[in-house]
């Protein structure tokens, strides 16, 4: 045999043994959820809903944190009603005392703390021209502070247990900058430093965190989601891409794939095709990707002549002359997922 054939051979075994070195490593952490206790902030709506939905089929006791206090009575029923142990938190997660006061009133309840999912968040769509300073200050707050402070509060309970699991969702933004998303990528490029940082850290106390990258999903979100500028042209592009099933994908995949990674401990889970080749193409040709993403800039709608500073959700951006089909997908996912407001009492 050549020394290059024993080359090759010694290569292949060397990652074959790895490979299988780490598929045992994985499997040896694997959990079930069933009793275990999990709080999921954002949890009344879109990805957080169905992220406990999936945890209440596993058996698994639940608390969901909210600001709208409608909306996560919305959502506790409906996980009640599913046969699951769950309790609703009305708790504004950039406060770091309610975040404390919610954490504690977990524990109490339930004497334990074994499964964080640091799942909400916002999106603010529109051009650089039309954001200010408050804009990343708030993204910052909500998709960096806000998990730190959760982290904070369940680890001695997870310490206490000597064991537990943290999910940080970020985004493929927060791999790669987009256009028109730059407070947000922002700040969920911070929130991945955070998170594999506490994984480093926190692996010695048997807490795994694993970061979550998803491309884009079909939650429903949209219409909550808040634009600048143009605000129908803005809404357009967002929600056109949100429901399109070749560039999306359903909640519920995204869920059973995010819960497979929280189950087994894994360090970082990349959602979509879409998103794992952005990835890889920014990693090898970062150039040619920031090249691609001035081109993609020049292609959606510039600052507004007017009104371009005000804020709207999604809901008030929406073109009422638009056809349902376009965004067909996505408009059932808000229905199933809570992200419709109540009509106002009033």
């Amino acid at each position: 045999m050549s020394l290059t054939r024993k080359l090759v051979t010694a290569a292949a075994f060397v990652a074959g043994a790895g490979a299988a070195y780490r598929l045992m490593v994985r499997e040896a952490r694997r959990i079930s959820f069933r009793d275990r206790v999990a709080v999921i902030t954002g949890g009344s709506r879109g990805l957080g809903l169905v992220l406990a939905r999936q945890l209440a089929a596993e058996h698994a006791r639940l608390a969901i944190l909210a600001r709208n206090e409608d909306g996560l009575e919305r959502a506790v029923r409906d996980i009640a009603a599913r046969g699951a142990e769950v309790v609703g938190i009305p708790c504004d997660v950039t406060d770091r005392q309610q975040v404390n006061d919610a954490i504690q009133q977990v524990v109490d309840r339930y004497n334990r703390l074994d499964v964080l999912i640091n799942n909400a968040g916002t999106i603010q769509v529109g051009p650089l021209e039309h954001m200010k300073l408050e804009d990343f200050d708030d993204a910052l707050k909500l998709h960096t502070w806000a998990p730190l402070y959760t982290t904070l509060a369940a680890l001695p309970h997870m310490r206490k247990l000597g064991e537990g699991r943290i999910v940080n969702i970020s985004s493929i933004g927060g791999e790669v900058s987009v256009p028109h998303l730059i407070p947000y990528s922002t700040s969920k490029f911070a929130l991945v430093g955070l998170s594999e940082g506490l994984r480093a850290e926190l692996a010695k106390d048997n807490v795994f965190v694993t970061t979550i990258c998803p491309g884009l999903m079909r939650t429903g979100s949209p219409g909550n989601a808040y634009t600048k500028g143009q605000h129908a042209r803005e809404f357009l592009w967002f929600a056109i891409s949100d429901s399109l099933p070749v560039t999306s994908t359903s909640a519920e995949s995204a869920a059973r794939q995010i819960l497979n990674a929280t189950r087994h401990g894994d360090a970082r889970l990349t959602i979509t095709l879409q998103a794992k080749l952005a990835v890889v193409m920014h990693a090898l040709f970062p150039g040619f990707v920031a090249d691609l993403m001035a081109l993609a800039d020049r292609l959606l709608p510039g600052p507004a002549e007017q009104d371009g500073q005000t804020s709207k959700t999604g809901f008030e951006s929406r073109p009422r002359t638009l056809p349902s089909f376009v965004t067909k997908l996505t408009d059932r996912a808000a229905e199933r997922n809570n992200e419709i407001p109540a009509p106002s009492s009033s």
